[in-house]
């Protein structure tokens, strides 16, 4: 087991990875007094799993366990699933010193965080991520938000949790695709930030695709230490943790346009990360060879690099509602693997010369 401090100033809270934290995770969290309710968000496809487990480990602290069964995936992050839970804290009459837990992906702990963010004002909130995007990344640094039918996390707010269990036991039995998307967010931890992991990764990546909890807990604490120090130094992403967001996004814009149906998180920030590596060596930003290392990273966690993609101009259009938009439109590009700068005053052209050469209809 390990564990990952978060040590914002006043919102210090940590990151527990382990296995078998669920059936324990009494022993594992803060002091929840004078909480007696423990309204419980899950996803509905894994909640005859895992739910029960969650409830008998937190039963040492005699909280009454709430459900709140939502969809699975991009369908939870709507208003009308949000205004939904709203009103069934509402009804049951919860409160403030009530807890909100996130059990089951990304998608869930961004529904849920910002449930939690916006009722009463803020009730305090706890992530349990099932899935490797939400151990790795999604659960990690107070980003909640829903989506709009114009862009993807467009409604949300920045709210920290109180604490995060990373039970890697519940990797076992993700579906292989869903495992491989959360890859596609390591790939991106490795090409930005952590040249050892990326020689990791390139050099054996059998054991992850494997799912070896020897190489599980340790791929997890990893990346949370990652994303801890890059949310300590810029938590509301003015700066460096724009950077993580290398890869979103044409990835966001892909999932937009494609309603949120067709490629995953994971998927699409694949794409968008090829993408980058091109931009960045068709400006002459990066050496030649950054984009053909990517795909031969990716391929190898078995994430595909490319496949149809949407009109260029619609995807142009798509570009222009992303949350680093700044008089125009910015991207994170690498300069070299380690490397990330985000640059301004990428003409249309240049994004529109670059998907096309990717595929994409002019």
């Amino acid at each position: 087991m390990e564990r990952v401090t978060v040590p914002i100033p006043g919102r210090s809270y940590d990151i527990t990875i382990g296995t078998g934290l669920l059936d324990h995770a009494a022993e594992h969290l803060p002091d929840l007094a004078p909480a007696s309710r423990a309204f419980v968000v899950v996803d509905q496809a894994i909640a005859a799993d895992w739910l029960p487990r969650l409830e008998a480990g937190l039963a040492p602290r005699d909280l009454h366990v709430v459900p709140l069964a939502v969809p699975s995936g991009e369908p939870a992050k709507s208003m009308q699933v949000y205004g939904t839970l709203l009103h069934q804290l509402a009804s049951q009459e919860a409160h403030r010193e009530d807890v909100v837990i996130a059990l089951g992906g990304g998608t869930v702990g961004d529904l849920a965080g910002f449930v939690a963010s916006t009722y009463m004002r803020g009730v305090r909130l706890v992530h349990v991520p099932t899935t490797l995007i939400g151990q790795v990344d999604a659960a990690i640094g107070g980003k909640t938000a829903v989506n709009l039918p114009e862009g993807k996390n467009l409604v949300g707010s920045f709210y920290q949790p109180i604490a995060v269990l990373c039970d890697v036991a519940a990797l076992a039995s993700l579906p292989d695709r869903d495992f491989r998307s959360g890859l596609g967010e390591v790939a991106k931890y490795a090409l930005t930030l952590d040249l050892e992991l990326l020689d990791t990764l390139e050099a054996d990546p059998a054991p992850i695709l494997a799912r070896e909890t020897a190489a599980l807990e340790p791929l997890v604490a990893r990346c949370a230490r990652l994303k801890a120090a890059t949310v300590v130094a810029d938590e509301r992403d003015a700066g460096v943790r724009l950077f993580l967001n290398y890869g979103h996004t044409l990835g966001h814009a892909l999932e937009r346009l494609e309603a949120f149906a067709g490629r995953s998180h994971g998927e699409a920030i694949a794409i968008g990360m090829v993408f980058a590596a091109r931009l960045a060596e068709a400006r002459g930003i990066c050496p030649p060879g950054l984009a053909g290392r990517t795909v031969r990273l990716l391929a190898s966690l078995g994430l595909e690099t490319d496949g149809a993609l949407p009109p260029a101009h619609d995807i142009l259009s798509a570009f222009r509602m992303d949350k680093k938009f700044h008089a125009g439109v910015r991207f994170v590009v690498l300069t070299e693997v380690g490397r990330p700068v985000v640059v301004d005053g990428v003409t249309d052209e240049e994004l529109r010369t670059v998907l096309i050469e990717m595929g994409a209809p002019g």
